[in-house]
């Protein structure tokens, strides 16, 4: 039997990256009923088209609880609580809407949607992966925003591991470093690079060798597999944890 045959399974941020990377694995893999959730409506429905199994899309802001009041989740079995920005300034440079706009997506969206699961899931269990970042572990300059926001994003999985034990929710939290993914598009100096160096390929390749030992980036993909792990049976025993994926930048 497929791993995640049944399995019905919120992902948030699903139209690209990390969450479209997750939702194609976990269609693969068997999940019956896909919700997906996203601002970006074109690419998500576009994207949403190429999976096979029964989809549902949920479009909007993570962080307008209203979104989350009109959501069915009705049947959900797993979620994926991934929609998230990102922001590049010294603390002394930013203008604390650009702080309010980062809190705003990856730690109120994330709260929001942690609870709507839970909340569903809290009389017949299930398995949620909350996706944090290696930023929340290891101190850079200038990501005091997008850091700040992640720790919290590891502290909340932590504390709903225990508060949803009793119901058999297991939460557990993944925190990749580098992604070749598009939320580097909003960071400035990243697309300096691109113009400089021709193309994003060439751009995370010198990212990667500059930034960890291993001398590359992750792809999304590969973080999917590890998202599914916990999200499965196979780590039926693991809650509260924080899988630390970064090609050992954090060392």
């Amino acid at each position: 039997m497929s791993p995640f045959a049944n399995a019905s399974i919120l992902i948030t941020g699903a139209a690209s990256g990390i969450g479209a990377a997750t939702a194609s694995l976990l269609a693969q893999r068997g999940a019956k009923k896909l919700i997906l959730a996203d601002r970006d409506e074109d690419r998500l429905a576009d994207f949403a088209f190429s999976l096979p199994c029964e989809r549902a899309l949920l479009i909007g802001d993570v962080a307008d609880e209203t979104l989350w009041r009109g959501a069915d989740l009705t049947g959900v079995t797993h979620a994926l609580v991934n929609a998230g920005v990102a922001d590049g300034k010294p603390i002394g440079e930013m203008e604390f809407a650009d702080w309010r706009r980062v809190m705003s997506v990856n730690l109120d969206g994330a709260f929001l949607t942690l609870r709507t699961a839970m909340r569903a899931m809290k009389s017949s269990g299930g398995a949620i992966v909350l996706t944090a970042s290696v930023a929340g572990v290891k101190a850079e300059p200038g990501i005091a925003a997008y850091g700040a926001s992640k720790a919290a994003v590891i502290q909340l999985a932590r504390i709903a591991a225990k508060e949803g034990a009793p119901d058999g929710i297991r939460v557990n939290a993944i925190a990749p470093g580098g992604v070749e993914t598009p939320i580097w598009s909003s960071m400035p100096f990243f697309a300096d690079m691109v113009m400089d160096m021709g193309s994003e390929a060439a751009a995370f390749e010198a990212m990667g060798k500059i930034a960890t030992p291993m001398r590359r980036y992750a792809k999304p993909e590969e973080i999917a597999e590890q998202i599914a792990f916990l999200l499965s049976d196979k780590a039926a025993f693991v809650t509260g944890a924080c899988l630390v994926s970064d090609g050992g930048y954090s060392l």
